[in-house]
């Protein structure tokens, strides 16, 4: 007999939590073994239980990528599965670097979630349609990178907090210097490097990166 797919459960709505909790219930070959509503408790319920499947709401208290990146680190069995409300494509880039292998939007049907949890136990990854198409176009657009020879170092160092999934709070936080400050490098990080959006710019390094360590 097949064992069921063993699900942690967490959202900081206990209405929905419940919901959640009830539908996944109810479905062939799912177990919920445990059920948070916060990040911190998400992720110690994590280590004791080590579910197949980690679902996390993303804007729980604690946070759910904080959440999703410690689950990672200390459970890697555990697949994680980000569930959220928002089509940010920042939100979708933190989410994939937190370790995410799912990004689903909370307007999913309980069979689609149910499936999506078994294929992402299975081994693949998942992107809600509407912006897979959108990821996917940006890290496959070929960009040179001799660009980045006309970045300031500053502009060098927010970009680089950029890539590590950081927003322009923290960055401002950590840099010592005001968030519409950062805005503003921002601004000439985009035109420099003839990009539209931070997913790209955080591609482009990531790409630059992968390509001075394989020539290392």
């Amino acid at each position: 007999m097949t064992e069921a797919l063993r699900v942690l459960v967490a959202d900081d709505h206990p209405l929905f939590l419940d919901g959640l909790v009830a539908t996944l219930g109810l479905a062939p070959g799912v177990e919920v073994v445990g059920k948070a509503q916060d990040g911190p408790s998400a992720a110690r319920l994590a280590v004791e239980l080590v579910p197949d499947v980690a679902l996390l709401d993303m804007a729980m208290p604690g946070g759910g990528l904080v959440a999703a990146r410690e689950i990672t680190e200390s459970t890697p069995a555990t697949r994680v599965v980000i569930l959220t409300a928002s089509e940010d494509e920042d939100d979708l880039l933190g989410a994939m670097k937190a370790g995410a292998r799912g990004y689903v939007l909370k307007g999913v049907s309980g069979g689609e979630l149910v499936r999506i949890l078994f294929s992402v136990h299975a081994g693949e990854v998942y992107v809600a349609p509407g912006l897979a198409w959108g990821l996917l176009h940006e890290l496959t657009k070929p960009r040179p990178v001799g660009r980045f020879d006309e970045l300031t170092a500053r502009e060098r160092e927010v970009l680089e907090l950029v890539a590590a999934g950081q927003s322009n709070g923290e960055i401002g936080g950590q840099l010592g210097i005001a968030e519409k400050t950062v805005k503003h490098h921002m601004t000439s990080i985009l035109s420099k490097l003839q990009v539209a959006s931070r997913v790209e710019a955080a591609t482009l390094v990531a790409r630059f990166n992968g390509g001075r360590k394989g020539r290392a």
